[in-house]
Order: C-alpha cells, then structure tokens, then sequence
C-alpha cells in the first residue's frame, strides 16, 4: 500500500465506482478502498435476508415462509435506470453491460384520488387513460406533439415559446392543461420531485419528458430498467472494469486519517501505513468536518406476497404519488420488484416506499404509499441524513460525493458524477473519455 497513486478514492458507492473506472480508463494509477468487507456503501444490495434483518435489528430474523435467506438481495436505495439517461449512456459507453442483465419495469403508475393510473406517455394511451376528460386529452395530446417536435436549435419549432425565457407554467397555459393533467406531466414524466421548476424557463422540462418518452419508446412496457439480482451489481461492474485498467482494490480496509499539507490532501493513512496521492475521491461517511446535512430521506423497505393492487398484477413497477395529491411539498415514491428480478424468493415482491422528510413525523408521511401496499408481511423503516460537500475541492483535491437523494433514478446521481469529474480534470465531462481503449487488454477474447 506504500506507494504514490493519482486517485484514492474512498468507499465502494455507485459514485465512487463509476468515477474510479472512468479514472482508470483515462491512465490514472488508482487505489479504491473501503472499510466495509462489501462493495456498495450506501447503495448495496443486502444478502441473506438475515443480514437484512440484523441490519435493522430485528433480533428474531426472518420466519420460514420468507423462503431461502439467499434468494434475497434487498437494495438500501431503492432506483431505476431510465432507458434512455445517462448511466446506461456511461454503462454502454465502458461495456460494463457485459458484467449485468437487465430487465424492463413492467409499468409507471401515477395517484390521483386515493387510486392509482397508469401514466399515459404516448398519444395512442393519453387517449386511452381514464385520468383525464375528453376535452383534457385532445389538449394534452396537442402537447406531447409540440414536446415531440421541440428542437432548441431550430425557432421553427417554438411555436412562440422561449425555452431560455418562457416558465413551464406558460407552457401548460398555452396548452390549456389542467392541475391534473400539470401534476402527472410535471412528477410522473418529467420526475421532478417539487414544483419550483414551474417558474423556470422551459427547456429544463422539455427535455425531461423527451427523456422519458424516447426512454419508453426503447421498450415499450415503462422507461425504467432494473438489474437481475439488485442495484448491488452496479457498483461491483464498474470496480471490474476499473481493476481492468490496473485499480488496485482493497475492502475492508479500515481509513485511519487522511493526511493534508498545506490545506491539500497527500494521501490516506491505513493500519499504520500511508498511501500518497495527488486526489482523493470519497463518500460524505468518510470526511465528517467537510460535509453539512441537506435534509433526511425516509425509505421502508416492505416485503410482499402480492403484487401491488390496480397494477395488472405488474411483478416490478414505480408508482408517483405527486405532493399535490396529498398536500406535501415532495412526492412520494414506490418502486417494487420481486422474485423475478432474483431479489427475492418465488412469489415475493418487495417494495419500496421513499420521501424527502419534511416533518417531525416521517413514518405518517409516507403513510398514502404504505396504504397501497397493504398487507405487508415486515417493514423495515430506514431515516437517512442528506449530505453535501461544503467546498467545491479545487483548494484541498478532496472530492466528495452528494447522498442519494429520493429519486427514483439515477439522473441525479450521474449529475454529480458529471461535476466531480469537471472538478477534478478541469474539463466537461465527455461521454467519449469513458470508451474503452480499442486496443484493449483483453481484447475481443473476454466476450
């Protein structure tokens, strides 16, 4: 371990192993630890049940209908790919697919009143959905047409509308949409989990339900992608490829002190021995003094012998629950999976209810999704600090990663991934620094 790197990056979070292969790929010499003996940090997937139950210290451990503990990967963060985001984009890009199978979430449900909806995302099912009058269809068809057709480098398509300068709310003005129609286009298609994008220009959203229907024009059941045997594996096949350009990795390896000189990082000290480097990359578990708490999420983690009801009998689907349905400033959020995605044992599903917490009270607030899911054979309720990095790192070289937030997707996190790396290289990120080397080290023979 004595030895001078580029990069120590510290933890085995999505984040983090997504940014230690992009380093790797890009000549880097890297050195990537963590003190837990699992890769993941806070987004990894949990195996046999029984850990799961310990983890939340549920002593009596999981009764026999649960199955075999190790048919169970249970993830602590609970999110979907979109088809068309960014972090297939950067999966594609690495061919870490090769390391991962996906399957397709079979459907997207919105709540309005109490019920739930399939969203309705292409004209053919706007027309079709039971959330809107027939007056209100025709105008939100008209809508996702003029959204279809939006080109930001061409005027013609503008139809009076300035993305730079035109609020969302004029959009929907312009359109005629009601505050039904507003609420799923603005939580179910273009995700967002408040209302504060209504007052901004435009394109922001614009671009988001592109997002989402050129995502759900890829496969046709939903937009979202979920990995065979948990969210665990995304992490683990970026440390593959990361090990591949010569990473060296250490798990369970206690981080004693990172050594400063001079107000910038030198290296990392470990049971007594110090690795040198230039830049250190991290989660916020890891640096304390350097982060300050954004806010807290509230995920429960709910096992199921059922599929959810008014789904169709979906064995994987998200359901949104807009805040303005149930008088919250943040939506609430349901993303279920189940045996078939082997996460869990035959005929079991597991769900998973998540909100930003916005009272003293979290458990009552996520109480609409838990009524959807009802009955519920064991919870597991799980509040988590929201953490940010209190400087950019450009002084120290300390790079620190943002918590997950409760999105649904992995949007967000790729967002910061983006930045890190602008930070760090002091260079826009760029899609292309992520392809493997042609004359690669393992060529074409691994496939």
């Amino acid at each position: 371990m004595d030895e001078e790197y580029d990069v120590i990056v510290l933890g085995t979070g999505l984040t983090e192993c997504i940014l230690s292969g992009i380093m790797s790929v890009n000549g880097k010499k890297v050195l990537h630890m963590d003190r837990n003996p699992y890769y993941g940090g806070e987004s990894s997937s949990i195996t046999p049940l029984e850990e799961l139950y310990k983890r939340f210290q549920l002593l009596e451990g999981p009764p026999e209908a649960m199955g075999r503990g190790r048919d169970w990967n249970v993830d602590l963060i609970p999110k979907f790919l979109m088809a068309n985001g960014q972090l297939v984009k950067m999966l594609l890009y690495t061919e870490v697919t090769r390391y991962l199978d996906f399957k397709v979430v079979e459907g997207s449900f919105v709540y309005k009143g109490g019920k739930i909806y399939k969203v309705p995302s292409t004209e053919t099912e706007a027309l079709a959905s039971n959330l809107m009058g027939m007056f209100e269809k025709r105008r939100f068809r008209k809508f996702l047409v003029f959204v279809a057709n939006f080109d930001e480098n061409d005027p013609k398509t503008f139809e009076g509308v300035d993305p730079q300068t035109t609020s969302m709310r004029d959009v929907y003005r312009k359109f005629d949409l009601g505050q039904d129609v507003i609420d799923f286009t603005g939580h179910a298609l273009a995700l967002y989990r408040t209302d504060d994008y209504l007052d901004q220009p435009c394109l922001e959203t614009i671009n988001r339900i592109k997002l989402y229907s050129e995502s759900l024009a890829r496969y046709g059941k939903s937009p979202y992608l979920y990995p065979l045997y948990g969210l665990g594996e995304l992490p683990q096949g970026f440390a593959r490829l990361s090990a591949i350009y010569g990473g060296t990795y250490m798990l369970n390896k206690p981080v004693d002190d990172i050594i400063m000189e001079n107000g910038k990082v030198v290296g990392v000290k470990s049971e007594g021995e110090m690795a040198r480097c230039k830049q250190l990359i991290c989660d916020p578990s890891y640096i304390p003094d350097r982060v300050r708490k954004a806010g807290q999420v509230i995920r429960i983690i709910c096992i199921l012998s059922h599929p959810i009801k008014n789904t169709n009998d979906a064995n994987s689907c998200q359901i949104i629950i807009p805040q303005n349905q149930v008088n919250r400033k943040s939506d609430i959020y349901v993303c279920m999976i189940s045996y078939a995605h082997n996460v869990a044992a035959q005929g079991k599903y597991i769900a998973i209810a998540s909100t930003t917490v916005e009272t003293a009270e979290p458990e009552k607030e996520v109480e609409p999704a838990l009524e959807l899911l009802e009955p519920i054979d064991q919870k597991f309720v799980a509040i988590s600090d929201l953490y940010e990095p209190i400087d950019d790192g450009s002084e120290s070289q300390v790079f620190c990663s943002c918590s997950y937030d409760a999105t649904t997707h992995f949007e967000t996190t790729c967002n910061d991934i983006k930045d890190i790396y602008k930070r760090m290289a002091g260079s826009a990120f760029d899609f292309e620094n992520m392809k493997r080397k042609q004359n690669d080290v393992f060529g074409e023979a691994d496939q």
